[in-house]
């Protein structure tokens, strides 16, 4: 009896299990004969149960966290903006821009946020965010957070939500 590929791939699965390896790793080796004639279950052999591999620790980057504040300008549009926010995109940014250069000259980021975040938090939060890893935050929100240092504020960030002036607190 000839056996094709598919027929290998095929006895592959047979011999290791649908789900076996879930918890505990095996190791099987399957070759196909040299000779299509010779018997196939000849060829096939398994391993005893290899030694689970020990865990990498996990990177310290993976489990850090910040502290950050923010306030967001949102616009219409843009991911759980309020139906009540009327402005564009482009108008979305300019006042972000605005806001950006008051928090930098010094204006108080707590009472930036107050008076100007469209975060429904930010009136009870002024802002602050609290502490949180890379995976909790929109990729950019995070990228921007994690590259700077406290007291620093970032450039415009865009998100789905809209443009945010974050100012990284710790």
């Amino acid at each position: 009896m000839t056996l094709t590929r598919l027929h290998w791939a095929f006895l592959l699965v047979v011999t290791t299990g649908a789900c076996s390896g879930l918890t505990e790793p095996t190791s099987v080796s399957v070759t196909p004969p040299a000779n299509p004639e010779a018997n196939p279950a000849a060829t096939a052999t398994a391993t005893a149960p290899a030694q689970p591999p020990v865990p990498a620790p996990a990177p310290a980057a993976q489990n850090a966290q910040v502290s950050a504040s923010h306030i967001l300008i949102a616009y219409k549009g843009a991911m759980r903006a309020d139906a009540s926010i009327e402005r564009s995109k482009d108008q979305a940014r300019a006042r972000a821009q605005q806001i950006l250069a008051r928090a930098r000259k010094g204006e108080d980021f707590a009472k930036l946020a107050d008076e100007t975040s469209d975060d429904p938090s930010a009136k009870r939060n002024h802002g602050a965010l609290g502490r949180f890893t890379r995976e909790q935050m929109v990729k950019p929100f995070a990228d921007a957070a994690f590259a700077m240092k406290p007291g620093e504020i970032s450039d415009l960030v865009e998100t789905p939500f809209g443009f945010h002036v974050i100012k990284r607190t710790e």
